[in-house]
């Protein structure tokens, strides 16, 4: 058999993608910050009833989102959410 017509991946693991650290971010950890940027808000805002406080979380929610989908490494996100959070 020629050496040349061998794929160099032949047998090969096949290589997972850890460069995507958005999907080992558990979706806890997500919640956990959206709550902490919920009672920052509480802080600043004021708030009527449950349903002020659902608009604080969906407030917080949006603006969790937006930071992890922006953010550049995991590392990135919690820098910018810790920024926010304080």
């Amino acid at each position: 058999m020629d050496a040349n017509n061998l794929r160099s991946d032949q047998g090969a693991e096949p290589i997972m993608d850890t460069s995507d650290w958005r999907g080992q971010l558990k979706q806890e950890s997500r919640l956990r910050i959206v709550d902490k940027i919920t009672d920052t808000l509480k802080k600043h805002l004021p708030v009527s009833g449950p349903e002020g406080l659902n608009e604080l979380w969906k407030i917080a929610h949006r603006f969790e989102e937006r930071i992890f989908t922006e953010a550049t490494s995991q590392s990135d996100y919690l820098r910018k959410t810790r920024q926010h959070i304080l």
